[in-house]
């Protein structure tokens, strides 16, 4: 998930603090998601309630496999049936190849898809994929990452800002730590421009601590899978452990490698994690993992593929080509554990408003 830094539309950045006490696998940070339909929910703009989207068929497309994305999955279906769409399918390919992205963008294409929700694998290649399916006809959006610089060829791109959840997760940990002491940082693919963010937003918030906070070590490239995560960790602990007073993982695999890690280890440090696995909420609710920042994958895959049918009917169209719109990031703790999800609904139904009222413009 890739995103450099930029300024944004206004109110786009707004985002629900959950946790007491705690400081504030995207998109570019600004520094600090025919009468067959089902009836729509109320309107919250001038003409966007979708009239008739039972023509549009709509392409989910990760740029691999990642257990990030399944809520893509339900949150398509729900869609399919709330807005009465042709078809909403999930796709990926089994590798992490942008010319295997793009073949399968062109075998969906083939098959009558007519418009696209990607995250694409290459933060600077995607561009060209996006201008392709443009000039065929078909709306995009960039979903859970936007392209690499200053330009970005989708309709509109809804992801997290992942500088910002960072951030927050930092700050997270600096609290939880008391404010001093030593921090790991464990994250995904140094190479990918959105891990460069999350070193940003955690390096950010070590500086605001006034050098009372040490980042003693950064490590990068352990999300390929949890057992490379798991034996990162292990290793760390192993060679370190006595050091660490706190870690934070702004990658999937590592979040979840360090809360099995620090809990067999019977460690100290406090654990801050990111995304809502099952372990890692299990971890919050046995006060292993101290907290976690998750993010919002349902509501960039249901208000994506809604604002794709208002495109792709022609009912809509992006007031500004290439916005980028922040689609929310949550701190968990314990203290909101049970009920953190329904924060993450009202930011999507915001989101809504938001494109209804402000990104869209619809007859």
């Amino acid at each position: 998930m890739r995103f450099p830094t930029r300024s944004v539309l206004p109110g786009v950045v707004a985002v629900a603090l959950l946790a007491t006490g705690t400081a504030a696998c995207t998109y570019k940070n600004s520094d600090a998601q025919s009468g067959s339909q089902a009836a729509p929910a109320a309107r919250t703009g001038a003409g966007a309630d979708l009239v008739d989207g039972s023509q549009t068929k709509v392409a989910l497309v990760p740029g691999g496999a990642h257990p990030y994305f399944q809520p893509w999955k339900t949150a398509g279906a729900a869609a399919k049936k709330t807005y009465g769409l042709g078809a909403v399918a999930f796709d990926e390919t089994a590798e992490w190849d942008q010319q295997k992205q793009n073949n399968l963008l062109s075998t969906l294409a083939a098959r009558g898809y007519n418009a696209f929700g990607v995250f694409g694998v290459s933060p600077t290649d995607i561009n060209s994929t996006f201008a392709d399916l443009k000039s065929q006809g078909f709306p995009v959006a960039s979903l859970g990452s936007c392209p690499a610089g200053d330009k970005d060829d989708a309709d509109f791109c809804l992801s997290t800002d992942v500088q910002l959840a960072a951030y927050k997760a930092a700050k997270a940990a600096i609290a939880a730590m008391g404010g001093k002491g030593t921090l790991v940082h464990l994250t995904g693919n140094n190479v990918d421009a959105n891990t460069q963010l999350r070193i940003k937003g955690v390096t950010q918030a070590v500086k605001e601590s006034g050098g009372k906070v040490k980042l003693l070590q950064t490590i990068t490239d352990i999300d390929t899978d949890l057992q490379t995560a798991q034996k990162a960790v292990s290793d760390l602990m192993a060679a370190k452990g006595s050091q660490i007073t706190g870690i934070v993982a702004t990658a999937y695999n590592p979040a979840v490698a360090a809360a099995d890690v620090v809990k067999s280890s019977g460690s100290k440090a406090k654990v801050i994690a990111i995304d809502d696995d099952a372990k890692i909420l299990s971890g919050i609710k046995q006060g292993t993992v101290t907290a976690t920042v998750v993010q919002n994958p349902v509501g960039q895959a249901e208000i994506g593929t809604w604002a794709l049918a208002l495109l792709q009917t022609k009912q809509c169209t992006v007031r500004s080509p290439g916005v980028e719109v922040d689609s929310g990031s949550f701190v968990v703790t314990k203290a909101n554990v049970a009920g953190y999800d329904k924060a993450r609904q009202a930011k999507t139904a915001e989101l809504k408003k938001q494109f209804a009222d402000k990104i869209l413009s619809c007859a």
